[in-house]
Order: structure tokens, then sequence, then C-alpha cells
């Protein structure tokens, strides 16, 4: 049964979350989120269903990485082995990926500087968050299209998307639908907590959606993959 408290996550409220130390000072509230993704996914899983299973369980991930401070708080997460990568990059710990945060550690790149359509290596957790929060006002929904193999090495394909309803790095909204499509691998342990992440998918499909606006300064450069600093494509 869906806990109370959230539809679709687990570890928010309960007798066990009493002492959590959270990073906005109170438990996170979904109902916004919830309903962009209700509108939105493609797919209705029933919670005993195997994509039901991993949907709940990458969503209270990702809220307990993003919303609770102190890795003793996290239920899902084994916080001593936990090692995270993104398209076959070095493994980063639970330290480097709490302390750079989750949008630039997703975003992470090889690609040079001036080609970068978002740079997080000039971003900080907190300038990440909200730029993003700024850009996506009703939150970024994550849905599962596909379980391809269960517990201890999950593997599935996911699609996140919201709609651009707020300026991105100079560039006015378009209110435009922005997504893009990814495989997750979770490994567990003998616990069923998550001690291993990798993620392969193409960052540019999100950020190519979000430099689609007009220049706010009034310049109207486009952003296409010849224009220097607006590549919104990332290598691995």
């Amino acid at each position: 049964m869906a806990e109370v408290g959230d539809k679709y996550r687990s570890y928010i409220t309960g007798e066990g979350e009493k002492n959590t130390v959270w990073r906005f000072g109170a438990p996170p509230n979904y109902d916004v989120v919830n309903k962009l993704f209700e509108d939105g996914r493609t797919h209705v899983w029933s919670e005993e269903s195997e994509e039901g299973k991993v949907q709940r369980l990458v969503k209270t991930w990702e809220m307990e990485l993003v919303h609770k401070v102190r890795p003793q708080d996290y239920k899902s997460i084994n916080a001593e082995k936990f090692r995270f990568s993104v398209n076959g990059r070095p493994e980063v710990t639970l330290d480097h990926l709490l302390k750079v945060g989750s949008y630039n550690a997703f975003l992470a790149t090889s690609m040079p500087e001036n080609l970068r359509g978002y740079n997080p290596a000039e971003e900080t957790l907190e300038s990440a968050n909200k730029k993003f929060m700024a850009t996506f006002p009703r939150g970024f929904a994550i849905e599962i299209l596909q379980v391809y193999s269960g517990p201890p090495v999950i593997a599935y394909k996911f699609r996140h998307w919201s709609f651009m309803e707020g300026p991105f790095n100079g560039h006015a909204p378009t209110g435009e639908l922005a997504q893009f499509f990814g495989i997750g691998i979770f490994t567990l342990d003998e616990n069923m907590k998550v001690e291993k992440v990798e993620f392969f998918y193409d960052g540019g499909e999100l950020i190519g959606e979000l430099l689609k606006g007009p220049a706010l300064d009034g310049s109207d450069v486009p952003a296409t993959s010849s224009t220097p600093g607006a590549c919104p494509f990332f290598k691995a």
C-alpha cells in the first residue's frame, strides 16, 4: 500500500521520520508534480506490478537524495557503498553527489565549456536547484516505461518531462513540453537498498528544448550545434 503522505514515494511521513532532518526545514509536498505526472504519464501501473514497484523506488530514491540532509536518514539507499555514474563516466560517491547536487551530476559532461548549453562546472547545488525550479515551476515528472530485469540488478527505461514555464540561461520560456528518455540500472544490496546507480541518456534532449526560446537580452541568437556557447548536446 502507498504510504499516507504521498501516493508514489515512501519514507516522507511516519514514525521513522520523526527525527529526519529535511533540507528545506519540512517534509516535501509533491502534490503539484504528482498532478503533472498523472496528467502526462503514458502508462498507469498497479502498485503490485514490476513497473509500479520500480517507479516507487526511483521516486523515493530521488526524494531522499534531494530532501534529506543526513545519509543516516536514508531508508532506500546504502550510504556507505553508494556509487553513481552517468553515460559510463567515472563513478562518484554519495558525498560528491550531495555536494554538487543531482542536476549537476546528471548533466556532467566532457564537452568544451564554450559549447555547453548548461555548464554544471559553474553551478552549485543551490544555483542549479534555483535555476531548474524557476524553469519548471510544476516540477520535473518521471515515469517508468519498461522494466527489463528485477532485483538485485534492476534495469529499466524511463521518461522525464515537464513544461518550460520559466526562463532558462537567458532564454524565454516557451511553455512547451521538455523531455528526455533513458535507461537506468539500480543495483540493490541484500537489504534491498540502492548501492549503485547508472544512467544512460542524451542530456541534449532536455537542454536543447530549454534553449529554443528567444534570448531575453534581445540578441535572438539561435541555439544550434554550430553556435558557440549554445550547443545543447552533451558528450560523456
